[in-house]
């Protein structure tokens, strides 16, 4: 038992720190090749943050693990909503861009609507997965094409500090960063099975609580950060881009490699968690936009938002155990 926690413990602090280099080296060489701030904190800051779910969610997958991989997924977005968000405007209530809301939250929850129509059959398979990276692959075209052009959105991007790395060292961030995230999944999907193993609890079960909270620990400290620098656009829009990226890249891995059957409450009570924490997230930010401390065109979370995240959150670990 000791061997595994320690080694999970061990592959956290790895995973978030090779996750970091990777994404210095990442952005300081898109920098070097001329890519614009708000670009990168598009594509691959964002990507960036997503990374360790991601291999993660391979990882468990080549394993034979993917019901560590789909819970990873879904806990991670179950997560970055109750956890990350809550705790957010707890510690700094935001304002909401009014680009986030007329397209990346509506994005979001008819993402979430799909992605649940797929797995009405109870599996997720390769077709599944190939149209799920499809329509990232067309979103994010969209959000560069819509963000890229917003002064507001390209302002705060300006005012973030990328890293700023020569070509030799971006170069062997990115490759040591990479090579540490591969190394540290695996070590994480070894510890967690074990657990799993050990005290007779699902991969599923794993995967939802203590791998996505690991892992969604990068998406805390990037969204805190943000938010305490007054940059509330980022803040949110590292939750709705991380969890759109949960879904249709990191959930879609293990049906790309090898058809997965979902267990038969997954739906109602795990992705049916993360659809009601996703609309609640989404009517808090238009009840925001009536707001009194709300700046104009934008949407305020206060601290009375974040405890009700905070409050779910607790409740669906409560009720995730209870089941049990």
């Amino acid at each position: 038992m000791l061997v595994p926690l320690l080694t999970i413990l061990i592959a956290f602090a790895v995973l978030m720190w090779s996750a970091d280099l990777f994404v210095a080296g990442a952005a300081s060489i898109a920098g070097n090749l001329g890519m614009s701030p708000v670009i990168i904190g598009l594509t691959i800051v964002s990507l960036g943050t997503s990374a360790p779910e991601i291999l993660v969610s391979v990882t468990a997958a080549l394993a034979g693990s993917g019901g560590l991989a789909i819970g990873n997924a879904v806990g991670s977005n179950i997560a970055n909503v109750g956890l990350v968000l809550g705790i957010t405007i707890l510690v700094a209530p935001i304002q909401v861009h009014p680009g986030c809301m007329r397209s990346e939250l509506p994005t979001l929850l008819v993402v979430t609507a799909g992605t649940g129509l797929l797995l009405l059959d109870v599996e997720l398979e390769r077709t599944d997965a190939i149209l799920m990276i499809t329509a990232l692959v067309f979103i994010l075209a969209q959000m560069i094409r819509t963000q890229a052009r917003d002064p507001e959105v390209s302002e705060e991007a300006e005012d973030e500090q990328l890293p700023q790395l020569s070509a030799a060292r971006a170069w062997g961030a990115f490759a040591v960063g990479l090579a540490l995230l591969i190394g540290s999944s695996k070590l994480l999907v070894w510890g967690a099975s074990a657990i799993a193993m050990q005290f007779g609890v699902p991969e599923l079960v794993i995967g939802l609580t203590i791998v996505a909270v690991g892992t969604s620990l990068p998406e805390l400290a990037a969204t805190l950060a943000s938010a305490l620098r007054g940059h509330a656009e980022i803040a949110i829009g590292n939750i709705v881009g991380s969890n759109l990226f949960n879904l249709l890249a990191v959930m879609a891995m293990p049906g790309l490699l090898a058809p997965e059957q979902l267990p038969e409450n997954f739906l109602l009570r795990d992705y049916g968690a993360m659809c009601i924490a996703t609309v609640l997230m989404a009517a808090a930010a238009y009840h925001g936009l009536r707001h009194s401390r709300a700046e104009p065109g934008h949407s305020y979370l206060g601290r009375g938002v974040g405890t009700l995240l905070c409050l779910g959150y607790a409740l669906y670990y409560y009720g995730l155990y209870s089941t049990l």
